[in-house]
């Protein structure tokens, strides 16, 4: 699988560049799929409904389906890589985005911006590859523009 994380800190548009990002792609004929991975245990599903009955029962997996969309709830241990049983789920994709998941398997790629007032990741770890951001900043490792999306998607599909 040709996975690649946006990664960073809180507050710092890695939502909105992976959504960029799936436009442009999708645009190009580029098959992505997309994870968004939460740091935090919580439920996804909702206290009382149907399907959160069934799961509470034991079912694995609790799935739901409606005319237009379908989910499977399964359980995850804390220290499971989650493609090890999504795989089948990405095996037409091209490419995977990952909001997270930076210690997860695959290539990591981050978004900062000095709004955000934190320091940016790649300042902790080894294994950032690039850092997208419009903003000045001081680093030895390739800066692409976050405003230029056309460029993202090239630079992302030569490094997966």
């Amino acid at each position: 699988m040709n996975i690649v994380h946006i990664v960073g800190r809180s507050k710092n548009g890695k939502t909105e560049l992976i959504i960029n990002l799936v436009r442009e792609m999708k645009r190009r004929g580029i098959k992505v799929g997309t994870l968004k991975h939460s740091g935090h245990a919580h439920d996804l599903d909702k206290p009382g409904k149907d399907s959160y009955r069934h799961r509470e029962a034991g079912a694995e997996p609790a799935a739901i389906a409606t005319t237009d969309q379908m989910a499977a709830y399964l359980p995850r241990a804390p220290e499971e890589n989650p493609f090890d049983r999504l795989a089948p789920l990405f095996d037409n994709c091209d490419i995977i985005l990952v909001e997270g998941y930076s210690h997860g398997p695959g290539k990591n790629i981050e978004v900062w911006r000095s709004a955000s007032e934190a320091e940016p990741v790649f300042r902790e770890r080894e294994d950032i590859l690039a850092v997208v951001t419009d903003d000045p900043l001081t680093t030895d490792l390739p800066v692409w523009p976050r405003q230029d999306v056309k460029l993202l998607v090239d630079r992302i599909m030569e490094i997966r």
